[in-house]
């Protein structure tokens, strides 16, 4: 009998020694990090085909890429209005720049690019989802009644910093509970307002100026529509974990298209 069951005994005893090994070399029982979408780097393509929900902002912002060189580079003028299909060059070429078109004023559909046209000429096809006029109003905001400074976009503890080394986080995140309160860093208009740009969940762009924009991502709600202009300190969204494995607020401000380090522009202290 012992000889009958020795093969299948020793298969078994094989199988766990080889369990064993395996778990060893492992590291000790630590798992391999979980990577967020968000830190896969996006490499940018020579042209990018507009979905529905896409606005010149957050393209730009997939792309790391300053929306007033793209506006230029496309011939789309104020207020950034862009269709489904469109075609938008991400890279400049060396010929000589379109002209720069606006889609308000007495223009009428000659002042828009050819491609745009052909676009609009389709009752089946409507313009994706664009800042409102009021975005261009954001450009000379009142300052009394939308001062220009920056403040914590919510009060919990910074869980992970930023990183002037990496190329995948490119901001901060904050600690905090499902239904907690996300404010506006600062005045400006909101520029994007969905969850098409993968990794960051449920997110917002606001605009302050010609140079600054702010992005807030993992939300649970968002309580502005795009080109509603937002007060610095106001509740914009509350905190989630869209697009990730935890309730936080990821915070980014970028200048000029380039992401910059939140905490040298973020007062000390809360």
């Amino acid at each position: 009998m012992i000889s009958f069951f020795m093969p299948y005994l020793l298969t078994r005893h094989s199988f766990f020694l080889c369990l064993l090994l395996l778990t060893g070399c492992s590291g000790g029982g630590h798992y391999a990090p979980v990577i967020e979408r968000r830190e896969r780097i996006a490499i940018v393509p020579n042209d990018y085909i507009v979905e529905r929900g896409d606005t010149l902002f957050s393209i730009a912002w997939r792309y790391n890429l300053d929306f007033r060189r793209l506006a230029s580079t496309n011939g789309v003028g104020a207020p950034y209005t862009i269709y489904p299909g469109q075609k938008i060059k991400l890279k400049q070429t060396v010929s000589s720049p379109r002209k720069v078109t606006t889609t308000s004023g007495g223009g009428g559909s000659n002042s828009l690019p050819k491609v745009q046209q052909k676009v609009v000429k389709s009752a089946a096809t409507a313009p994706a989802a664009a800042p409102a006029t009021a975005a261009v109003a954001a450009l000379n905001l009142d300052k009394n009644r939308y001062p220009f400074y920056w403040r914590w976009p919510a009060i919990g503890k910074t869980v992970r910093p930023y990183s002037s080394g990496s190329a995948v986080h490119k901001g901060i995140d904050i600690q905090g509970k499902l239904g907690e309160p996300v404010y506006a860093a600062n005045s400006g208009s909101v520029v994007y307002a969905g969850s098409g740009l993968v990794g960051y969940g449920n997110l917002l762009i606001i605009k302050h100026d010609e140079h600054y924009l702010s992005a807030y991502g993992h939300n649970s709600q968002i309580l502005v529509n795009e080109g509603e202009l937002v007060k610095v300190g106001q509740k914009i969204a509350e905190f989630g974990d869209t697009g990730t494995d935890s309730v936080k607020l990821h915070f980014e401000i970028r200048r000029d298209g380039k992401p910059v380090n939140p905490l040298d522009l973020l007062p000390r202290g809360k």
